[in-house]
């Protein structure tokens, strides 16, 4: 029953974490022209290429506008006009360094004036760049990082219903953290945005300092099973609890992002 509950668990962190991180596309359903359109527009990009951005044709194959700019800075927004392809309307946003962001609208045309999407007049789509990752290293640092957190939920679940081997799956849990988020994550964070830790004590990334305090918090949860203190099961509980809490908080906030006051003036569409 506890690996069942801890699984259960996981699945559910890993799909709040997919569905409120930065990189999960923005999606909308408009109406033009009397039919609903859902959209899917990316929020994150390669550094390979330019973001493409796809949106359902409207009724009468009428054209729109991409609106860009590089975030977050004051410069005019550059309009691409939407080329039509087969049943999509296509626009392709110039590729930026590893951890540039731009922002971006677009303007359709509806029946009674063009429709702008995000609706919000003062709303726009984040978009960041990252450099290609080896599937190599990636899918082995999503792997651990999931499997540190059913082992934790499931020494968390035994320490609380004072089953014996919550100590040694404690053990276990430190060892796949440290693996997965400080050796696989920083391995990662190099190949995407170009630099092993932008946490304490070189920065604020809020990914690299949620990992490091739910690293510290198993950290001292194994010290206390190797030196048997007798708040060692409380102590395991708080470590999965502060696990718990960390993996609330969405996905890549306040992630690295490039300083344009220091880059050369942006690439203009041909």
């Amino acid at each position: 029953m506890f690996w069942v509950a801890g699984f259960v668990l996981t699945v559910i962190t890993a799909g709040w974490q997919r569905m409120t991180g930065p990189s999960h596309p923005y999606r909308a359903t408009i109406a033009l022209g009397g039919t609903p359109l859902k959209l899917s527009l990316p929020r994150s990009n390669p550094t390979t290429s330019g973001a493409r951005v796809t949106v359902p044709a409207p009724p009468g194959g009428s054209s729109g506008t991409l609106n860009w700019r590089r975030f977050p800075t004051d410069e005019p927004f550059t309009a691409i006009p939407m080329s039509i392809e087969g049943k999509e309307l296509v626009a392709t946003i110039p590729s930026q360094p590893a951890a540039g962001k731009v922002e971006y609208y677009l303007t359709l045309p509806g029946s009674t004036g063009p429709v702008r999407v995000p609706a919000n007049g003062d709303e726009t789509v984040i978009l960041r760049y990252h450099g290609p990752v080896p599937l190599v290293v990636l899918i082995p640092h999503i792997v651990v990082m999931f499997l540190a957190i059913l082992l934790g939920l499931r020494s968390g679940l035994a320490a609380l219903f004072k089953a014996p081997e919550y100590q040694r799956l404690a053990l276990v849990t430190l060892v796949a953290l440290t693996l997965g988020g400080l050796v696989l994550g920083p391995l990662t964070q190099k190949y995407a945005f170009g630099a092993y830790w932008t946490g304490i004590p070189w920065g604020w990334d809020l990914t690299d300092n949620k990992t490091l305090l739910m690293w510290i918090g198993w950290a001292i949860a194994a010290v206390a099973v190797v030196r048997r203190w007798r708040a060692t099961r409380g102590l395991v509980v708080l470590a999965t609890v502060l696990m718990i809490v960390v993996y609330l908080v969405p996905h890549s906030v306040r992630g690295s992002q490039l300083d344009y006051s220091r880059q050369p003036p942006p690439a203009q569409p041909r």
